[in-house]
């Protein structure tokens, strides 16, 4: 897959029909905690609280386009992919049916049923939970919505969009890897911008499949996924995403759950934001980084906000959650 400038300007106009910009910032006092200039790309301040809203938006316009007759999509998540579809498909008049595991943050949840989704609960982790909406959304005849699809990567990669072309020139970019919809588009808006910038993938250390298999070289699964940053917990990588973070990204870290924490406590205490663990985890890398990074310009993609109260007042406390 490839995005063009043009590609990127066609998809930001769509985007912005139904939302703004979101800002990027550089905060000093988390420049002087993290001892460089970082831009943080705020996807937290976007109308679901996380970069996805943007894939929903670029994914239902094709779908109403290609599919004209289509009545609804069906998808699987953890929260923030599950809001994107169910407000852009309600929106467009469709139905939406949400799969998520057991035991999914309640307050994702909330916000997908306010959106509209029809909210099923299947499973003891997503990638169970992606299983079974495929199989259902071919037994009800709705759009299956996979994790990891060139139209909600082509909405996504706005956001890196206007990272790239508002902020000055960065060194280099850290990103989280779930699905791989967010690391791929930061990737492929760089290199439709013709620019050298370095973008490094962000897993946790319980949720290593995307790090595993890029060193194999091959899809490497593994036996659990079990991070409170739940927008990374996935067992099993998407091909098509591994094909251009294997050979896009400079190098692929892993955070550790008391990193994570940390970083969102930085986060809130420096610039007053709140992040999500998947959000936090592109600070926590670049600040287990920061001196070999001393003296560049970097960015990190917070790429959601929506943590669960309770989880959020526990790590206040210098607790780590448990998922």
């Amino acid at each position: 897959m490839e995005l063009t400038r043009e590609d990127l300007k066609a998809a930001a106009a769509l985007v912005y029909t139904q939302m703004d910009p979101t800002p990027q910032y550089s905060w000093p006092l988390l420049n002087d905690k993290i001892g460089l200039e970082v831009w943080v790309k705020h996807e937290n301040h976007g109308p679901t609280g996380a970069f996805k809203v943007r894939g929903g938006i670029t994914f239902i316009d094709w779908l109403k386009r290609t599919q004209p007759d289509c009545p609804g999509i069906c998808t699987a998540t953890r929260g923030n992919h599950g809001q994107s579809q169910a407000r852009a498909a309600v929106k467009a008049g469709l139905r939406a049916l949400v799969y998520v595991p057991h035991g999914n943050s309640v307050e994702k949840n909330a916000a997908m049923k306010a959106f509209g989704a029809e909210l099923v609960e299947f499973g003891d982790d997503f990638d169970e939970a992606r299983i079974e909406a495929f199989r259902v959304a071919e037994v009800e005849g709705l759009q299956i919505v996979p994790p990891f699809h060139p139209e909600l990567v082509r909405g996504v990669a706005t956001y890196a969009y206007e990272l790239f072309t508002s902020a000055p020139e960065l060194d280099t970019v850290y990103v989280p890897i779930g699905c791989g919809s967010g690391v791929c588009g930061t990737i492929l808006a760089r290199d439709a911008l013709g620019l050298s910038t370095k973008v490094v993938g962000v897993v946790s250390e319980h949720a290593q499949s995307a790090k595993l298999s890029v060193e194999a070289n091959a899809l490497i699964e593994t036996d659990s996924a079990t991070t409170f940053a739940d927008g990374m917990a996935v067992r099993v990588p998407v091909p098509e995403a591994m094909a251009i973070y294997s050979k896009g990204a400079d190098r692929i870290v892993t955070v550790s759950e008391d990193q994570i924490a940390q970083a969102i406590r930085d986060y809130y205490h420096c610039t007053h934001n709140l992040a999500e663990g998947a959000g936090a985890a592109p600070l926590a890398a670049l600040t287990q980084d920061a001196e070999h990074m001393a003296g560049k310009r970097c960015g990190v993609i917070l790429c959601g906000g929506n943590i669960d109260t309770d989880w959020f007042l526990k790590v206040m406390a210098g607790e780590i959650p448990k998922p």
